[in-house]
């Protein structure tokens, strides 16, 4: 308010003091006088004052009129004017209007319309650092590849675009499973960019298909060191790497055998719950007469996590004892997390490679209605055919393990693809140490039309109630030995407790179908 009171008055003075100037020039009587080609002219006071502004604006209009004129002339010449700025303006407007129109084309799947409106972008702004990646981006997903990589050997040429140039082209290999090439364009990538995610991932991966295990585990280190891993993961990376490197080494090299139990032991206490790692200690150290160490690191690793591949590894241990001896030997596994799933169906069948069917029934008591899978009822029907029970009986149980659930398997954490054993890389995606022991989300095969209609069929299982009252006393040395058929154990004194066969057949005659050992 008062700001608005203070330029109101003075304003009003201004207006008071022109009007008392102009009051004052036209009551004096001095003047100019000019004398023009002879002629003599006498200007008053205030005709002096118009004149002399009339004189500035007529100054000023020529000498801008003179600045206009050397303007053009320049900008005829090529020099930088007003005039080519204005013009600059208008094409950069244009040019970062189609650079935009262009990248919403890109990201809304349009490939051929971003790459006119990049090319132009490039002729107004003449930036192919920029229009050449849309270029590059939207021919790859029109599909024209061989456009993609002159676009990207561009930008090879210059220092700010090189990293994405190589990265395009390493990709470009890649998906043509040109992996050797590849390689060597993700080492160079690497060089430039040593933090980058992708490429590290990349490198790491084709360093351990190409065997180059040095250079995995230095990229592995780079990781560690910008912050793109953590130490526990990269501990257990570390021994993936080693446990690779002790696979591909030659049998037939001086001190093979010990350079591998090293690496397996080395190996297993860098990562204690890696599966594959703990079992191939633990035979080395068998190997070495160290059956102690052994049993200490497969009871380490089933604390981690219950594995069969574990249980056999512990089965070597002692090769030669009777299936009896076994059992009571197993029981350093079996207390550990008794009512784990894998820890009851390998004490059922412990159980059921000793004869001592009734104790193999009560480990998997209550698992056939909670979730059952081909292993369980594979194992049921050994338990049912060792008790005595029917033909009919024992291949309604085989039947159901034909549409059952294949259990636990090594899947790829990336993919999802299925393993029948575990692998540093995925053979489907090529993923690294993705390999997860799980069930699977969905069933592996899927039986053809009708296939619900075969326990109807070949029998069903027996009431488990009814079952467990059957006089087990009946049943004969035959029987006995049927059942450990199907259990997949063998008669001699080294049986081994490994899982009962995923796999089940039926036979169309009398004979009980035989599930395979795994």
């Amino acid at each position: 308010m008062l700001w608005s009171l203070l330029k109101i008055i003075v304003f009003v003075a201004l207006v008071a003091a022109l009007s008392l100037g102009a009051g004052y020039l036209s009551e004096s009587s001095g003047g100019v006088q000019l004398t023009v080609a002879g002629t003599e002219y006498t200007l008053g006071p205030l005709q002096s004052v118009i004149a002399a502004a009339a004189l500035v604006v007529i100054l000023y209009v020529f000498f801008k009129i003179a600045g206009l004129t050397v303007a053009v002339l320049r900008w005829i010449n090529g020099d930088e004017t007003a005039i080519s700025r204005y013009f600059d303006r208008n094409r950069e407007r244009k040019g970062y209007q189609a650079l935009s129109e262009g990248l919403m084309a890109l990201a809304s799947g349009e490939g051929r319309l971003a790459m006119a409106k990049a090319n132009k972008a490039e002729k107004y702004l003449h930036k192919p650092e920029l229009t050449d990646l849309i270029n590059a981006q939207a021919a790859e997903m029109v599909g024209d590849k061989r456009k993609a990589e002159e676009v990207y050997k561009r930008l090879l040429q210059r220092d700010e675009t090189r990293f994405v140039g190589i990265r395009g082209i390493m990709k470009q290999k890649l998906n043509a499973g040109d992996t050797d090439t590849a390689l060597k364009l993700a080492e160079r990538a690497f060089a430039i960019k040593p933090r980058h995610e992708e490429v590290q991932d990349t490198l790491l991966r084709l360093q351990a298909e190409s065997s180059d295990y040095e250079g995995a585990r230095k990229t592995l280190a780079a990781k560690l060191k910008h912050g793109a891993l953590p130490r526990d993961v990269y501990k257990r990376r570390d021994a993936v790497l080693a446990l690779s490197e002790m696979r591909d080494a030659s049998d037939s090299a001086p001190g093979a055998m010990t350079t591998r139990a090293e690496i397996a032991i080395k190996a297993n206490k860098a990562a204690p719950d890696l599966v594959p790692a703990a079992a191939l200690a633990a035979r080395s150290f068998v190997a070495q007469d160290r059956k102690r160490n052994a049993v200490r690191v497969l009871k380490k690793a089933w604390q981690e996590q219950p594995h069969p591949d574990l249980a056999a590894a512990f089965a070597d241990i002692e090769p030669n004892e009777t299936p009896a001896d076994r059992v009571k030997r197993f029981t350093a596994l079996t207390t550990i997390h008794p009512e784990h799933r894998e820890t009851r169906l390998l004490l059922a069948e412990l159980n059921i490679a000793a004869e001592n069917f009734p104790e193999a029934r009560r480990a998997v008591s209550g698992m056939v209605e909670d979730d059952p899978d081909a292993r369980l009822l594979a194992i049921m029907a050994a338990i049912e055919k060792g008790e005595g029970g029917s033909d009919e009986v024992v291949r309604g149980w085989l039947a159901r393990a034909l549409t059952a659930p294949r259990g636990p398997q090594w899947i790829c954490g990336n993919c999802n693809a299925i393993h029948t054993q575990w692998e540093p890389l995925c053979e489907n995606c090529g993923a690294f140490d993705t390999m997860e022991w799980k069930t699977p989300s969905q069933s592996e095969s899927v039986l053809q039309s009708g296939a619900d209609m075969l326990p109807l069929l070949v029998g069903s299982p027996a009431d488990p109630a009814l079952s467990d009252a059957r006089d087990i006393s009946n049943a004969d040395a035959v029987n006995a030995a049927e059942a450990r058929d199907i259990a997949g154990m063998s008669e001699d004194k080294d049986a081994k407790a490994k899982p009962v066969a995923e796999d089940a057949v039926v036979v169309e005659d009398a004979e009980p179908a035989e599930a395979r050992a795994k």
